[in-house]
């Protein structure tokens, strides 16, 4: 008798979770498919860095300082929490870290859904 192989405690929610996700994002009029950035991936999605892109106003000073801080095409990344209706800052992991994000510095990473 053939046992069937189960899946890890919640990946199997996680790969709903996902594709829904990718469904929402991909609903924007000119988007790519599963392409955004950092500010508007929701709660609980994982997604992989594309870029960071400049200010353009400080010189490309908060690009560097971001991706100093872990925030670099190809790492993986996850909003933790939104606080304020998706207003105020950001709980984001990247890696093993956590930060506090303003919508600004978010609204920079340009994330591919995973």
């Amino acid at each position: 008798m053939k046992s069937q192989r189960q899946p890890a405690p919640g990946t199997a929610h996680a790969a709903q979770d996902s594709a829904h996700i990718g469904a929402q994002l991909s609903a924007h009029p000119g988007a790519e498919p599963s392409v955004t950035t950092l500010d508007r991936l929701p709660v609980r999605a994982m997604a992989t860095i594309r870029q960071v892109r400049t200010a353009g106003h400080d010189g490309g000073a908060l690009k560097r300082r971001l991706m100093e801080l872990g925030f670099v095409p190809g790492e993986r990344v996850q909003v933790l929490r939104k606080v304020f209706f998706g207003h105020g800052p950001l709980a984001v992991r990247v890696g093993t870290s956590t930060f506090a994000m303003r919508k600004l510095e978010s609204s920079l990473i340009e994330v591919v859904l995973a």
